[in-house]
């Protein structure tokens, strides 16, 4: 069994990334912790879609059935997503999905997910006739808790770091570390990113007690999770590229600027209509005179 000796904060732990193995095949079927704490993560973030459907004015038995099907479809597109980009090497439907080794799906990328999850659970909100734009505010925040519990399965692989820290207090090191990138501490992105996700997830729900139009929430998390998302790919140093860019920051980067620019114009839009309401008196005080002579 595979086991890392890392140091964190200064702190030095033994990390075994696959929690227990089933008896399945030849050799067993090899369970990580990875998956584990995705799962986990998802599990919170469909109970905060039952203990506020409500307030988003949605119905959460047909929500469910939109979470059912919605959610095999965005796990195939965070594959497909990353076999595309990373240049992953497949013969065929085996390879694509783990059946050739042990341990299932070897490579999922968080932003297949969301555009999958996002398209797919559309059709599906259209089909049993939910408000898409209430929807995508609640599935929103519940994407910001998944995330934020999900980046601690890449710890526990010890992937999604970044460059050297130099001597930083913050910085990890592990044998994968040294051996892909040398000696020294190296960024911890998976938790940059864990920390910025659950921010956002406070942040967003609060902001959703108070949301002015459908759609407010999701353009949030675009704003915040793509700005952050962005800082944090430039740290990275396993990032899928297309050429000389980093495809996740190039595409976090455009989100987060078309969302920021539709909120700004939905929020001039609304000044301007309130501005335009103006508040005529029916009866001036000239009127009220002449109205008082003419009852005389």
């Amino acid at each position: 069994m595979t086991t890392y000796n890392v140091t964190l904060f200064g702190i030095h732990l033994k990390i075994h990334p696959i929690a227990f193995t089933l008896p399945i095949g030849k050799n067993g079927w090899d369970i990580y912790w990875y998956g584990i704490i995705i799962a986990s993560g998802f599990l919170l973030a469909v109970l905060y879609a039952a203990k506020n459907a409500k307030r988003f004015n949605i119905n959460f038995d047909r929500l469910l059935d939109v979470v059912i099907v919605t959610t095999p479809v965005a796990i195939l597109c965070a594959r497909t997503y990353y076999v595309l980009f990373d240049g992953e090497k497949i013969s065929g439907i085996s390879d694509f999905f783990g059946f050739g080794n042990n341990s299932g799906f070897s490579g999922l990328a968080i932003y297949g997910g969301v555009i999958g999850a996002a398209v797919c659970g559309t059709v599906m909100c259209k089909i049993k006739n939910i408000k898409i734009l209430d929807a995508l505010d609640l599935a929103a925040v519940g994407f910001l808790i998944g995330q934020g519990i999900g980046r601690w399965g890449n710890f526990m692989n010890q992937e999604a770091y970044g460059s050297f820290t130099g001597s930083s207090f913050w910085g990890m090191q592990s044998e994968r570390t040294i051996l892909e990138m040398g000696e020294g501490l190296v960024h911890p992105c998976f938790l940059y990113e864990s920390i910025w996700c659950i921010a956002g997830f406070f942040l967003l729900n609060y902001l959703s007690k108070k949301r002015e139009f459908s759609g407010q929430i999701s353009l949030c998390y675009c704003a915040w999770y793509g700005f952050g998302r962005a800082v944090i790919e430039l740290l990275r140093t396993d990032s899928l590229m297309i050429g000389p860019i980093k495809v996740s920051f190039l595409l976090s980067l455009l989100i987060a600027v078309s969302a920021v620019a539709v909120l700004i114009t939905f929020k001039l839009r609304k000044n301007q209509s309130q501005s335009n309401l103006s508040y005529v008196e029916v009866f001036s005080e000239d009127n009220r005179e002449a109205k008082e002579d003419e009852d005389e």
